[in-house]
């Protein structure tokens, strides 16, 4: 008896826990999505040019280096909205370049409300039946650096049909991460919401840009 009492309040904590971690997570993407969209706004309003390859992954992956330093911290969080908005300050340029084109407009928004279905069709999926998609983090994490290595490649050489291989690649890939990283809060494989903040949002980042990509071509103003 006592053990089954043991078992069910060790259950009641980890429900607490996970209600607690997945709460603050999208209390904290929602945040850092509004100022990334503040961010960009101001981007593509002002007309800033793009700052180039070789500053947009430094940008990137020294922030995110910083923000997983200072996860568990008061400072991550200021190293999460630098990261968010750095990101948004990349992306104005990118959305002015399809907004100059024809059919600029309906382009961007298709892109930005089928961001919103996939990502919010893959949580709920994964909230509701409660799967453990942990089995996909080896063949994410490989197939990111693979499809990363090839967009700098299809970048450096200039080839357009690898750079749509990759972003049809990204689509995928950042689909499967969604569902993974929304498992691993569930199940406990993740208990930093900081960090489980910046995943979802490079994934919602990834798959718009490769969606605008993507639609971008389809229209013919790619």
């Amino acid at each position: 008896m006592q053990h089954l009492d043991n078992l069910q309040t060790n259950s009641q904590v980890d429900r607490i826990v996970f209600n607690k971690i997945l709460r603050n997570t999208y209390a904290l993407l929602s945040l850092t999505l509004v100022f990334s969209a503040f961010t960009a706004g101001v981007s593509s309003m002002m007309n800033l040019p793009h700052p180039g390859i070789i500053i947009t992954l430094a940008g990137y992956f020294g922030l995110l280096f910083l923000t997983s330093k200072f996860r568990n911290s008061s400072m991550g969080l200021i190293c999460v909205f630098a990261l968010t908005g750095f990101m948004g300050y990349t992306l104005g340029p990118i959305i002015n370049y399809y907004l100059n084109t024809t059919n600029g407009g309906q382009i961007v928004m298709t892109a930005l409300g089928s961001t919103g279905v996939i990502f919010l069709g893959l949580s709920a999926y994964a909230l509701t039946s409660k799967k453990d998609f942990s089995f996909m983090g080896g063949f994410i994490m490989v197939g990111i650096l693979v499809a990363f290595l090839a967009g700098l490649g299809a970048i450096f050489f200039e080839m357009p049909a690898l750079s749509l291989a990759v972003s049809a690649a990204f689509v995928l890939l950042m689909s499967g991460l969604i569902l993974y990283q929304t498992s691993a809060i569930i199940h406990g494989g993740e208990t930093n919401y900081i960090m489980a903040t910046v995943t979802l949002f490079v994934s919602i980042f990834n798959l718009f840009t490769s969606l605008l990509h993507l639609i971008g071509f389809m229209s013919g103003d790619d």
